[in-house]
């Protein structure tokens, strides 16, 4: 029985392992070429998130791919590394053009991106989501005159939000002044933010523009079904709407007086609604809060705050 040859003969071996050696680094364009595709594709490996960063790494991508299509099909022993690089450039190329055409679907008017980077990019929402809520007023953008009213005390009902992009609104309750509305701030947070979905209400002051303004709405049954879609957004008006609210209520804090000149503070629970006292003085500096003290020396502050009138120039 003979032993089986698991090896070649040494005669064989030869001839078996012959390759062509690199005797000298190989210069050319072509050389040239594959370095700077690499270039590109580390360029394109450090690319971001969002629109612009895929942007950013698929631009790259194609044009590493398409100096790798070049070189390869300098060699004519590389017809699949050509076939792949190719195949490659197109997928990139592809992706670069479908991803710019989404960015251009999700620019917007001036206002709008004002009203963007104002209140909404701080918070990290992204273009997507915030066309989407541009989306859910159709991008209206709505013109209040001088003089005319956004809304009567105890005749508009509260059925929108709404947010001021330019101008100033004059909030008043019962002829009174309470504060300023300026621009990127809710019309009616306060109302929003005191009824449920299935509830209804009118607004309790009075919305009067100082000056020509203009101001965005979302309707609140069109809104309540974005924030059934997408509850991240549910959770971002519910944060810029309260951030809101407590703004407008320092602003009248910083001017709440009792009578006795002490500052009170507007945040303290233990109020109650009473009627103002005629015996208090006004001043034309600070609003009058009428105050009383009971058996456990604890202010009680009527929420009904008098201020002088003012003229507008």
């Amino acid at each position: 029985m003979e032993v089986p040859e698991f090896f070649p003969p040494p005669e064989n071996l030869t001839a078996a392992v012959v390759h062509p050696l690199c005797e000298e680094w190989k210069g050319g364009s072509e050389v040239a070429i594959f370095h700077l595709a690499s270039i590109f594709l580390v360029l394109g490996f450090m690319g971001g998130s969002g629109f612009y960063g895929l942007l950013y790494l698929f631009t790259f991508l194609t044009l590493g791919f398409f100096c790798t299509t070049i070189w390869s099909w300098s060699d004519a022993c590389t017809t699949d590394t050509f076939l792949w690089n190719f195949a490659l450039f197109g997928v990139c190329a592809v992706q670069v053009v479908h991803v710019a055409y989404r960015l251009r679907n999700v620019t917007f008017e001036k206002e709008f991106q004002d009203l963007y980077s104002y209140l909404f990019k701080k918070l990290g929402v992204s273009l997507t989501h915030f066309g989407k809520i541009v989306a859910c007023c159709e991008g209206d953008i709505h013109t209040i005159e001088k003089d005319h009213c956004f809304a009567m005390e105890g005749k508009t009902a509260i059925d929108k939000l709404s947010v001021l992009l330019s101008g100033r609104i004059r909030v008043t309750v019962n002829g009174e002044f309470l504060h300023y509305i300026y621009p990127f701030q809710f019309l009616d947070s306060p109302e929003w933010d005191s009824l449920r979905p299935a509830e209804e209400g009118l607004f309790q002051v009075t919305l009067r523009a100082d000056n020509c303004c203009r101001y965005v709405s979302w309707r609140r049954k069109k809104l309540y079904l974005l924030f059934a879609k997408h509850r991240y957004i549910a959770k971002v008006f519910a944060l810029v709407v309260r951030n809101d609210i407590a703004d407008k209520l320092y602003s009248l804090n910083d001017k709440a007086f009792d009578s006795r000149g002490f500052r009170y503070d507007l945040r303290l629970p233990t109020y109650c609604h009473v009627p103002p006292l005629p015996e208090l003085d006004r001043t034309d500096a600070f609003l009058r809060v009428p105050a009383q003290y009971d058996h456990g020396h604890r202010a009680r502050v009527s929420i009904t705050i008098t201020a002088p009138k003012e003229t507008v120039s």
